[in-house]
């Protein structure tokens, strides 16, 4: 912790952020990926250059692929199904996960299907999905939700399970009520394991949505990516992926700053671990 605390303190001094260094680390790769394609180490084939993708992205803004549906009406579809499916499995799991984590016999009794179904892997399903709802935009939300409600209860179940009971005594000690211990106590204590699981779960719908994206529809990147396989357009498979990459980093980014923000001294003492 001290090595590290060092190391900030001289980086501030020669006035190094760590955004430059991030900065710089993602310019240095791109300009040797670029070098190596254009010296003939990389085939543009499988892996265009950085120039060609950006060139790429232009079309993809202006154009479309295909035709008219631009890169935004791409992205619009792809955020749209996951806010969906996310927030449906948020306010479902993080309620259910609370009652079952705080009564033994809910846990020991539905463990054995939470571990099944949550073994059950999301894209299986996507033919019974089809079969039961159509292809519809209510099948791929559903199939997010499923995806990211067991990461979500799990994890909220776990939350509740390992709240100290000597805190709880306190409380009832002090002659609160049990409405008041679960609001002061139990789900303070729980918030940092359910922020856990809403982290896991947002992966999760990412990866979930590339393949609900590929069966029924034009509009979206896991569609785009889906239709430029099929026109062997390798550069615009590898736009829609780093779009991809770039809306997780940008939500996660937003996840860890409300977590911030509700957990501040849960977010000290993780710096403080490190």
């Amino acid at each position: 912790m001290r090595r590290s605390a060092d190391r900030a303190r001289r980086g501030k001094r020669r006035g190094v952020t760590d955004f430059q260094i991030k900065l710089v680390t993602l310019l240095g790769l791109l300009v040797l990926w670029e070098a190596f394609s254009r010296l003939g180490y990389i085939s543009p084939l499988s892996l265009p250059r950085p120039t060609r993708l950006a060139s790429t992205l232009w079309d993809l803004s202006v154009y479309g692929f295909p035709t008219d549906i631009t890169v935004w009406l791409h992205i619009r579809a792809t955020m749209s199904r996951i806010v969906q499916g996310y927030l449906l499995a948020t306010v479902i799991a993080i309620p259910l996960g609370l009652i079952i984590g705080r009564s033994y016999l809910l846990e020991r009794g539905t463990n054995p299907i939470i571990t099944f179904a949550r073994s059950v892997a999301t894209i299986s399903l996507l033919p019974l999905a089809i079969a039961w709802f159509g292809v519809s935009e209510l099948s791929r939300v559903l199939l997010i939700m499923y995806g990211a409600f067991w990461a979500i209860l799990t994890n909220t179940i776990q939350g509740a399970r390992s709240v100290d009971i000597n805190f709880i005594n306190v409380g009832r000690m002090f002659g609160a009520k049990r409405s008041r211990i679960f609001f002061r106590v139990i789900l303070p204590a729980t918030l940092p394991r359910i922020f856990a699981g809403l982290k896991i779960a947002l992966g999760i719908s990412f990866m979930v949505i590339i393949g609900v994206e590929m069966i029924g529809t034009v509009e979206g990147l896991g569609a785009l990516i889906q239709q430029a396989r099929f026109f062997y357009k390798s550069d615009m498979a590898i736009d829609g992926t780093i779009f991809i990459g770039v809306l997780g980093l940008i939500l996660s980014v937003l996840l860890d700053w409300v977590e911030k923000l509700v957990l501040p001294w849960a977010v000290g003492l993780e710096e403080v671990k490190r």
